[in-house]
């Protein structure tokens, strides 16, 4: 069984999020010979503050 996580910033509406999933089911559906019922998807979201890239926190204010 398939289990994929997506982390991501917070923001996105319920449709996006729903498209997401569906989108994802059938790529792995389509490349993996996969089964709809056995793809599981979780959609973490994390705070900008949570996430860092390059040293720098994403939701810090730019320093200057």
């Amino acid at each position: 069984m398939p289990i994929i996580t997506v982390h991501m910033y917070p923001g996105r509406t319920a449709a996006q999020k729903d498209a997401v999933v569906r989108g994802i089911t059938d790529v792995m559906v389509r490349e993996a010979n996969a089964t709809p019922e056995s793809v599981e998807i979780m959609l973490m979201e994390v705070p900008r503050e949570h996430w860092g890239i390059a040293g720098n926190l994403q939701g810090a204010p730019a320093s200057g």
